[in-house]
């Protein structure tokens, strides 16, 4: 399992080319937020996850499949995934920000426009300046 990647994930590198080529700025891995957002949006308060069907158990699809062998570990540790990321999703919300989750056989074509369009609907956040113009 050491060679997984956590970061800069072939799916999470499309999403920020789609998301770039669109015109929107974002930060990456931001460690100041719950969960280590994949992408961050500071301008509309969203943070993107792109998880893996596999690891994070996405309902209905064919990737996810779990292991035949030492089944008891991986139902846990698949089990732990899905309570880390609702515990982050649910930090993040009361930080006020907006949370979106892009699962990995939703990075084609259609997908990211939709994603695209899911971003849109999210209002931009104002910025507080604190300084004062006299």
């Amino acid at each position: 399992m050491s060679k997984i990647k956590g970061k800069n994930t072939k799916p999470e590198v499309a999403v920020r080319q789609y998301l770039h080529r669109k015109g929107y700025r974002f930060r990456l891995h931001r460690k100041d937020l719950p969960g280590n957002p994949d992408i961050v949006l500071p301008s509309r308060m969203i943070a993107i996850f792109v998880h893996g069907c596999f690891w994070h158990r996405h309902r209905g699809c064919k990737k996810t499949t779990t292991p035949s062998t030492n089944r008891a570990f991986w139902e846990r540790k698949f089990k732990d995934n899905v309570n880390r990321d609702e515990r982050n999703t649910q930090a993040l919300q009361k930080l006020g920000w907006a949370v979106m989750v892009i699962w990995e056989c939703e990075v084609n074509d259609q997908g990211l426009e939709t994603i695209a369009a899911k971003v849109e609907s999210i209002p931009q956040k104002m910025k507080m300046s604190s300084t004062k113009r006299t």
